[in-house]
């Protein structure tokens, strides 16, 4: 096992080369530090974004205490920022490829916190690192030009030990990007591009959350180690939510907002599912699937016609039975969740549509999406020695390579150089004795990448099985699911900014326990 190295700031630096990444960043507010500094940053969007403490009437009774963001357009075009109706979720931010964003950051939680831009790919001290978290009353200001291609990112908070706390409490919202190459494709738009954000949570008598994630004693210990299920499905905030769509065509924006819940979507009558997106945006041609496997924090885009149902006609999007485990271990994923609530792996109801009256105006879907370049993993320099990353559990503990989360150290064997490329190979074959196997859903700041490869032991296929033919491998991802028993090589690209990003289980029980390692990318 390779040494671990602790860099304090100044030493930091020294690694990326001095202050450049410093200096060209001026107006960031490091953690503890309660004033914006001045910038030099010349916004074409600037935002106030609020996490607060709030109440929302969810059920009939008394309303259920949340903690959200909240936003304001303070320049820029207003209609950058919508709010999801009647939700505690946050609002959707949606901006052009190459605008420069500004985003004031206020916390006004009783915890601190700081905002990681999912998938965005942005400066280090823009990512949300744990370790630039703000107290309670501090602020801190995000500036970065977006660079993505079209897609569906999001944001959540990102402080150590309290990630999957405070995304429970309500603290999430969508980043969409569009660009050239999405509009000319004339994709459904408006009211025919609808973002879905899929969790689940459990109530209490008086409607209040109840999470059963990080606590003490035995409930709490099960939280930590099979993550968070909850007892009632939620879509954008709503229970039992119905979707009333027109009879034309419709691009569905699907996120997994669980903390650890895994979907199986398909329609309850079988109709395959049209995928035109997933993490990184738009793939380059359409996919079929019989169903959508959505692990936590993935993202997919559906193409859906409406035009051939009838008016009046209701449609139930269910989330398909599964196995999470290959059998053994008494801890293995949901059969003892940590939530109490629903098994991760039952099958349930997600959301309902129902058909409205009108004429029906059928809609054509371009065989070409987007301008994906071939996958090429020759390309890589490790090639033919990936760099390995594998689960490991013991002492009733999650971690990676047999380490857990330490602020700011950082192992030789997980030093990257800027401008390289890589095969990363996950490996999840921590699947003996009490702790059981089950899927981890990996997540990678700073980077996108390819999925090159999946292989899978032939004792560990019973529960692969039973999720593979909804995996949507083609294109860009920022979380890819390797399932208990199986191997997964990506190929990721070096080539956008240094610094000290981290990578981890998008479990968010896991992630809080220490099921996360920093990767320094050095300049």
């Amino acid at each position: 096992m390779s040494t671990s190295t602790h860099i304090g700031r100044r030493n930091f630096l020294g690694w990326l080369g001095g202050s450049a990444l410093i200096g060209a960043l001026p107006g960031i507010a490091l953690a503890g530090d309660n004033t914006v500094k001045e910038s030099e940053f010349k916004p074409d969007l600037e935002l106030e974004l609020r996490a607060a403490p709030d109440k929302v009437s969810i059920w009939a009774g008394t309303p259920t205490n949340v903690w959200r963001y909240q936003a304001k357009v303070l320049k820029g075009d207003k209609r950058a920022v919508t709010s999801l109706p009647d939700s505690y979720l946050g609002p959707i931010i949606r901006v052009s490829k190459g605008t420069k964003v500004r985003i004031n950051f206020i916390n006004d939680l009783p915890q601190a916190s700081v905002v990681h831009w999912h998938g965005l790919i942005v400066p280090e001290v823009m990512d949300g690192h744990p370790r630039y978290a703000v107290p309670p009353g501090g602020k801190y200001l995000y500036e970065f030009e977006v660079g993505n291609r079209a897609g569906t990112y999001w944001f959540h908070p990102h402080p150590h030990g309290h990630t999957g706390e405070q995304v429970y409490g309500g603290l999430a919202g969508l980043f969409i990007v569009t660009d050239d190459e999405e509009r000319a494709l004339k994709l459904p738009d408006d009211k025919q591009d609808v973002a879905l954000v899929i969790q689940d949570r459990s109530f209490t008598r008086d409607n209040q959350l109840r999470y059963v994630g990080g606590g003490q004693g035995m409930g709490g210990m099960m939280g930590r180690m099979n993550g968070f299920t909850g007892d009632q499905i939620m879509v954008n905030g709503r229970p039992d939510f119905t979707l009333k769509a027109e009879r034309k065509p419709y691009r569905l924006r699907f996120l997994n907002g669980s903390n650890s819940r895994i979907y199986k979507l398909a329609w309850h009558d079988g109709t395959p599912l049209t995928v035109i997106g997933t993490d990184g945006g738009l793939l380059a041609a359409p996919v079929s699937r019989p169903y959508v496997t959505l692990a936590p924090a993935e993202r997919v885009e559906l193409w859906v016609d409406f035009s051939s149902r009838k008016a009046g006609e209701e449609l139930t999007l269910k989330s398909l039975s599964f196995s999470t485990s290959n059998g053994g271990g008494m801890m293995r994923g949901g059969m003892m969740g940590g939530g109490g609530g629903l098994a991760n792996g039952a099958e349930f109801s997600v959301l309902k549509v129902k058909v409205e009256k009108g004429a029906a105006v059928a809609g054509k879907l371009p065989e070409r999406l987007a301008s994906i370049e071939a996958l090429n993993p020759s390309e890589a320099g490790n090639f033919k020695a990936p760099r390995v990353f594998s689960v490991t559990a013991g002492r009733m503990q999650w971690g990676l390579n047999g380490r857990v989360f330490e602020m700011e150290a950082v192992a030789d064997d997980e030093v990257v150089k800027l401008g390289t490329t890589e095969v990363w190979q996950f490996e999840n074959e921590a699947s003996m004795g009490m702790m059981g196997g089950m899927p981890h859903p990996l997540h990678v700041h700073g980077v996108q990448y390819r999925i090159i490869e999946r292989s899978v032991q032939p004792g560990a296929l019973s529960a692969w099985n039973s999720l593979s033919a909804g995996f949507v491998d083609e294109g860009w991802k920022d979380v890819v699911l390797v399932m208990p028993g199986e191997r997964v090589q990506v190929l990721i690209r070096f080539n956008n900014y240094p610094g000290l990003f981290v990578y981890h289980c998008h479990n968010l029980e896991h992630e809080d326990m220490g099921m996360m390692r920093n990767f320094l990318i050095k300049s």
